[in-house]
């Protein structure tokens, strides 16, 4: 199991345990925070799954151009924006931390 921060928009951290090949997308929502509303339920069609991930703690394959497309949508993007539907936790040895990006 990995370990996984998320910090939430009033900016509280919650740990969560994370198990290996599932998305951060479907940890969150099953976790009960109902910030990260993931409309699409992890297709990459819309961007409300949109997280800042913490670049020193975690390595995720590079964006998609579909990902990157629907970032661009957002007026919030940062350099370190992904939608959490797309970053599968794999083994991870540190903890994951991610901060749920501002509603557009």
């Amino acid at each position: 199991m990995t370990s996984l921060i998320v910090v939430d928009r009033s900016g509280q951290e919650h740990l969560l345990e994370a198990m290996d090949g599932r998305s951060i997308m479907e940890i969150v929502r099953d976790s009960g925070i109902d910030e990260l509303l993931a409309l699409c339920g992890g297709c990459c069609s819309c961007a409300t799954c949109h997280v800042y991930v913490d670049e020193g703690r975690a390595s995720f394959p590079p964006l998609s151009d579909d990902e990157n497309d629907l970032l661009d949508s957002s007026s919030q993007r940062t350099a370190t924006s992904r939608l959490s539907c797309q970053l599968i936790v794999k083994g991870a040895v540190a903890p994951i931390r991610v901060s749920i990006a501002p509603a557009d």
